[in-house]
């Protein structure tokens, strides 16, 4: 595993739900004096801040209209429209700034947003490594000595995440997948500024670029997720080959189902996962399965779910069979997250940065989609065939054991783990420090 030594590059997120902060803590042994959130700061100016919560409050928002009956859907699609991903075919020339690129630079250039974080990071212009576009674009108008490197976070990204002039731009891509890559050429990146890392997943779940924990893990999954042993028998071979002889026994799993529902940064889908609770009341009783509903730090979804959950007569289970997972602040938030990953066996997400935790093995549930870039993801997901849309979730006691039962599940968690990388922290890390490491082939798919 890789020591703090490697702490010298500068590693800037925002706080804006958590798919930025999920990238850059898989970047934590990278960065000098911890993480810095670029819109909460100690010093930050209160006009940055300001704007910063304009820009919170707008994704938000697009979060949270969705769900709203009637009116819910069309609002959505006004606010996401400036958002949208053009389509890739015909391949074209879409270097052309969009009016969301434009409006970004307004704030950068003429409101001097991100103006003091730069000049502040500036006087030790170490790699700075961005998790979102604002910071990068203010560290390329401000002219940050160092360089500039920038995460992306989707399987497919709009023109908002380039520069106003990407043909000068000297910003560096780490790029999750193929497709990206693509699409930041038609953007008009040049080539020797994309690199193809993939998303970067924490280590805590990978064990080195040997994958140490990362196959333990999925053995044991793969043997609760396949109660009938379907899809080991059709597989062992192959299991064998990767994982190690025998690796996989016939047999019952060595726990109960472990269902983890992820709420987003937003709070929105809350709904969902009671519906989610209801149909698989009875197996949770009998302790079929255990559900954690991960309400992250927003108290308000946590409470939610305590108060349904007791009124669905589960009290005693609570602590048990079903989970509240609810954390004081974010650093904790995806610290502890993290570390129940490695006892999780089905992830229910929308399919957010989280598609890409596929990778460890991780087989996902994928909720309505919000937003262009998560319908993107989704459509990713299939193309690795690691994650699957949910079913009717009144109906979840159904579905969802018919999809154990057969050793669906089985396939996708092995599925996400050989097609879906899995090493985009270690990639950065040897593009930051000029260390080489010897790490599985990336699968290329576009």
């Amino acid at each position: 595993m890789t020591s703090h030594r490697h702490a010298n590059a500068w590693v800037v997120s925002v706080n804006m739900g958590y798919g930025h902060e999920r990238a850059a803590y898989a970047l934590k042994d990278l960065a000098r004096g911890g993480i810095i959130t670029a819109n909460d700061y100690p010093g930050i100016p209160d006009g940055d801040k300001r704007l910063w919560v304009e820009s919170r409050r707008i994704y938000e928002l697009l979060s949270r209209v969705k769900p709203i009956p009637l009116i819910g859907d069309p609002l959505f699609s006004l606010i996401d429209k400036t958002q949208r991903i053009a389509p890739f075919y015909p391949r074209r020339d879409l270097s052309q700034p969009s009016s969301q690129v434009r409006q970004t630079y307004f704030m950068i250039e003429k409101l001097g947003l991100g103006k003091h974080l730069i000049e502040k990071l500036s006087k030790k212009p170490l790699p700075l490594i961005c998790t979102f576009f604002i910071p990068a674009f203010a560290a390329e108008t401000y002219g940050y000595p160092g360089e500039i490197y920038l995460v992306i976070c989707d399987a497919d990204i709009s023109r908002a995440w380039v520069a106003k002039d990407p043909k000068k731009s000297r910003i560096k891509y780490f790029a999750p997948n193929g497709r990206v890559v693509e699409r930041l050429k038609l953007y008009g990146i040049k080539p020797e500024n994309i690199f193809l890392t993939g998303f970067p997943l924490p280590k805590e779940v990978i064990g080195g670029p040997e994958g140490v924990i990362i196959k333990k893990d999925l053995i044991t999954r793969i043997c609760n997720l396949d109660p009938n042993g379907i899809f080991r028998q059709k597989y062992q071979r192959t299991l064998d080959a990767e994982l190690g002889p025998g690796t996989c026994p016939m047999g019952d799993g060595h726990r109960p189902i472990t269902l983890v529902f992820s709420v987003g940064g937003a709070g929105a889908q809350k709904k969902l996962g009671v519906d989610m609770v209801r149909s698989l009341k009875h197996r949770i009783q009998t302790g079929r399965i255990i559900v954690r509903l991960a309400a992250g730090t927003k108290t308000d979804v946590a409470d939610y779910f305590t108060t349904q959950i007791k009124q669905l007569g589960l009290k005693r289970c609570l602590g048990k069979g079903i989970h509240v997972d609810s954390e004081p602040d974010r650093t904790t938030y995806f610290h502890r997250f993290t570390k129940r990953l490695r006892t999780t066996d089905i992830l229910w997400t929308k399919p957010s940065e989280m598609s890409f935790y596929s990778g460890v093995g991780l087989p996902i549930i994928m909720a309505p989609s919000i937003g262009s870039q998560e319908a993107f993801n989704r459509i990713w997901l299939k193309t690795v065939n690691a994650g699957v849309t949910q079913g009717d979730p009144r109906y979840t006691d159904e579905w969802l054991f018919d999809w154990i039962n057969s050793g669906g599940l089985a396939r996708m968690a092995w599925n996400g783990y050989i097609e879906a990388p899995t090493h985009g922290s270690y990639r950065i890390e040897s593009i930051i420090t000029g260390e080489k490491i010897e790490l599985e082939k990336l699968p290329m798919i576009v």
